[in-house]
């Protein structure tokens, strides 16, 4: 494990430092040799995280066999609180907002009026946030 710790580390220290070189000689806009150095960066990244999930993946797994005393389905309904919550406040933003700067386009008066529709859509998210806490307190 240590060595893949140590291969990852110089890939990745090789190819800032590679980067800084061409930034020196002021190659940026050699696309195909960027291109060739992207691939070859990938050919050796890939494998080496590969290799490191199946080398650390068992050790996981035998962990997660453990009995431990706390309550999965309370965690996963802790993270899909805040997770749909999020998800609902970001469409709620995006319709409300889009409609509020049209209106505040045609109309400025109105503008505190739209920032008060917008604030409650974010209060979904908060409000999701509270019952995962709720949740999370419980287990």
């Amino acid at each position: 494990m240590e060595m893949i710790l140590i291969l990852a580390s110089l890939v990745v220290f090789a190819t800032i430092f590679y980067g800084l070189v061409l930034i020196e000689k002021g190659i940026g806009g050699d696309r195909p040799r960027l291109k060739k150095l992207l691939r070859s960066n990938l050919a050796v990244f890939i494998p080496t995280i590969v290799a490191a999930f199946v080398l650390l993946v068992p050790g996981a797994v035998s962990a997660a066999t453990e009995p431990t005393g706390v309550n999965g389905l309370g965690l996963i309904a802790a993270a899909l609180s805040t997770g749909m919550a999020t998800i609902g406040t970001g469409y709620a933003v995006g319709v409300v907002g889009s409609a509020a700067l049209g209106a505040v386009s045609e109309d400025d008066s109105i503008l505190g009026k739209t920032l008060i529709f917008v604030g409650l859509a974010e209060g979904i998210a908060i409000y999701g946030l509270i019952i995962s806490i709720m949740i999370l307190g419980k287990l």
